[in-house]
């Protein structure tokens, strides 16, 4: 059994930033992937940013240079720095970890931005 769970949302002014943390822990013993991705509502939930295991990165186009995506991979654990953060950044945002052909879920984090 695999759990995700994810912390660090909430209010933060445009501009702001904030740092949104990551941790995947049962039986699995490192993710091939860990990335985040958010969700609105009434929207499909997009791809953030991911990396995997060889350290390999990419983001989304709409946070380039804004964003940042770390991992320990001896701890399962996965970070997203968020600057310069924008109004249209505010979602839901979800963490994954990917083991074989299995994606595992976190319960999510809101993120709002105030204009």
């Amino acid at each position: 059994q695999v759990q995700v769970v994810e912390s660090g949302g909430g209010l933060v002014q445009a501009g702001g930033s904030l740092r949104l943390s990551c941790a995947a822990s049962g039986s699995i013993f490192r993710f091939a992937s860990m990335g985040w991705h958010r969700q609105t509502p009434g929207e499909q939930r997009e791809l953030v940013a991911e990396m995997t295991n060889g350290g390999s990165s990419h983001y989304a186009d709409s946070v380039k240079g804004r964003f940042s995506i770390s991992r320990d991979m001896d701890r399962n654990t996965a970070f997203l720095q968020m600057g310069a953060l924008k109004p249209e950044d505010t979602a839901v945002y979800y963490c994954s970890a990917r083991a074989g052909r299995e994606n595992y879920w976190g319960q999510g984090t809101q993120v709002t931005v105030s204009s």
